[in-house]
């Protein structure tokens, strides 16, 4: 059988690192569907390779380990000490080697979100931003925007044609004008100086390594380097890194000599490393070349912003801690959740008819005051205590009814017809002490605008495109804003992106964040509702199929195989209509079981190569 082939790798394993347990469980999975598929040898690779240098070779194999409540079936990965669940095997095992090194749970979150910039250039990043959430094992509290931000010379209109009075669509996706200042350098440089323990240089030295000598790609990493070929092209030199004239295959190798040294600048300069110096002239030099905005100056004053985390009672039991403007995602999730506290949606049933019913009436509600009221704190006034009054919610949900669906154009005008993918990328990780991270990053969408940047190494964002390029018109996403987030120079465009912690009766309970763009609000919520109403794992819970629904055309986005038939003829008798696809998000979460040990849940039912490991 082939699987002998891997037989002294496999036997060569610690049966008490999860990650070791988990890639050869992943390994054999692979081997053993060889009959039916073609053999994904990439990540098998990448597998064996984890487990040939793991952390746990080092470790003492006599100390003592706690005695843990049976690990059920149905449960994804469990352990005692600590946990990193990530979108690459890569990134999860060099964020458990620093858990397993003596850092942090910020120790590890500053290696993983370098490592992601290597192995995972579609979303993970160097020219992008994103939103921390954290809870300390004091039960400290707070959040991280580091956010892009539009650049000085940015400007309300910038998009939209004179002479048509039309939104440039393209050149808000494809090309540098869509760039805004990156902020994750800042951002890990914030969270460093603030939490970490460990030396910055051997938190990054990591991911300059991977840089540097290069890994091998998977199947779905060789399908997200061909996807975009043809716009690669368009806005890069013909030698650009990830053009190839034959097609990318999984077994290739990924080598990127100028990114290891634009992450060695920054492991020897902080962020001055990339905000100022030879990085930062390579994408001045790169803005100008396409004609794109950044200056000098944007870049030398980009900061990022520490706020209050959006915070909410569900169940009585239960605190939602999430991400507040100029994410939409926080305060939607506990509009969401403080609905639902209307209703017994245990006894109604996980995806039955009423649930689903209820959940879209809920839904459409809180869609429609983000276009309304929400953009950048620091821009606008953002009615935060008048969105989330108990009072305020019980009053907007007072018109459901549970045996008919609100016409949208009763709610809220406007017109959806798009769904974001799944560009973005999480990771949840919790250390022994109970430190909590929970990190959503993106450059928009797949590789950004989709330009590298010449000798340096990586893809700048197309963030301009989440701002309302056009107040009432909807961005590709079919998401609609208004004038509280049109573009303004120096501010951050609204997102969806919800990186979420929750407590039960005061304690760490959960660690969430998915991609998805707009759904990325309702598959957290239907996560934290799967967890807490219908008694799920945290695997099971992520593994659980979805749907969505924000506004008009008046229907639900349904994940392929979430609801049957009957439950969907239910629901077209109260005035629902359908949209399938194929996927719905990519969470990647951590459950704390009854014993206090930790429960990794990796999405591996949908597409991407995410992986849990703890010990």
């Amino acid at each position: 059988m082939v699987i002998d082939l891997f037989t002294p790798k496999l036997l060569n394993l610690n049966k008490n690192c999860d990650f070791c347990s988990e890639a050869r469980v992943a390994v054999v999975t692979i081997v053993t569907k060889e009959a039916t598929a073609t053999m994904n040898h990439s990540k098998i690779a990448i597998l064996l390779l984890g487990i040939t240098f793991c952390a746990c070779r080092n470790t003492n194999p006599e100390t003592p380990r706690p005695v843990l409540l049976e690990k059920q079936p149905n449960e994804g990965v469990v352990a005692a000490n600590g946990m990193v669940v990530t979108a690459h095997p890569l990134a999860t095992k060099i964020g458990l080697e620093v858990l397993k090194n003596g850092g942090n749970a910020f120790d590890a979150a500053v290696a993983v979100k370098y490592a992601l910039a290597v192995v995972l250039p579609k979303a993970g990043n160097l020219g992008g931003g994103g939103y921390m959430v954290y809870r300390t094992a004091d039960g400290k509290k707070g959040a991280l925007d580091f956010r892009e931000t539009a650049p000085a010379a940015a400007s309300r209109d910038m998009f939209i044609d004179t002479r048509t009075d039309t939104v440039m669509k393209k050149e808000a996706l494809l090309g540098h004008l869509a760039a805004c200042t990156p902020g994750t350098v800042d951002g890990m440089d914030q969270v460093h100086k603030k939490f970490c323990q460990l030396p910055f240089a051997q938190l990054i030295q990591p991911a300059i390594d991977l840089a540097q000598e290069g890994f091998v790609i998977s199947e779905y990493d060789a399908w997200t380097f061909n996807r975009p070929q043809k716009q690669f092209r368009e806005v890069n030199d013909a030698s650009m890194l990830f053009i190839k004239k034959e097609p990318w295959k999984e077994g290739d190798s990924l080598v990127q000599k100028d990114l290891a040294k634009t992450l060695e600048r920054i492991r020897d300069n902080g962020r001055d490393g990339f905000y100022r110096g030879e990085t930062a002239q390579y994408i001045i030099d790169e803005m100008k070349s396409g004609g794109g905005i950044i200056t000098k100056e944007d870049l030398e004053n980009y900061a990022s912003v520490w706020r209050d985390p959006i915070e909410g009672t569900y169940r009585d039991s239960f605190n939602i801690i999430s991400m507040p403007p100029s994410s939409s995602g926080g305060i939607i999730i506990v509009q969401l959740l403080k609905g639902s506290n209307a209703y017994d949606l245990g006894k109604m049933g996980h995806n039955t008819a009423q649930t689903v019913h209820v959940m879209t009436e809920l839904q459409r509600r809180s869609f429609a005051d983000r276009a309304e009221h929400m953009g950048d704190l620091d821009f606008y006034d953002v009615p935060v205590d008048m969105l989330l009054d108990d009072q305020y919610i019980a009053t907007r949900n007072a018109s459901i009814q549970l045996d008919r669906a609100t016409p949208s154009e009763d709610i809220k005008a406007g017109t959806v017809d798009k769904i974001e993918s799944l560009e973005t990328t999480h990771f949840s990780i919790v250390d022994q002490e109970g430190n909590a991270v929970s990190i959503t990053t993106t450059l928009v969408a797949y590789f950004g605008c989709k330009v590298l940047v010449d000798k340096a190494g990586f893809f700048l964002n197309n963030e301009m495109n989440n701002f309302s390029l056009k107040p009432g018109v909807p961005n590709i996403f079919g998401l609609i804003g208004g004038e509280a987030n049109s573009i303004a120079p120096g501010k951050r465009m609204l997102s969806s992106m919800s990186p979420t912690i929750v407590e039960k009766n005061g304690k760490l309970h959960m660690v969430l964040g998915t991609p998805g763009g707009s759904t990325i609000i309702n598959v957290n919520y239907q996560n934290i509702i799967n967890v807490i109403d219908h008694g799920m794992t945290m695997q099971e819970a992520v593994d659980a199929k979805k749907h969505h629904s924000q506004w008009l055309p008046d229907q639900i986005v349904v994940e392929e195989g979430a609801l049957d038939s009957l439950t969907m003829e239910n629901l077209r008798s109260m005035g629902h209509a359908f949209r399938s696809v194929e996927q719905l998000g990519r969470t990647e979460a951590i459950l704390v079981r009854p014993d206090g040990s930790y429960e990794g849940a990796a999405d591996r039912t949908r597409t991407g190569d995410a992986i849990a490991a703890g010990y």
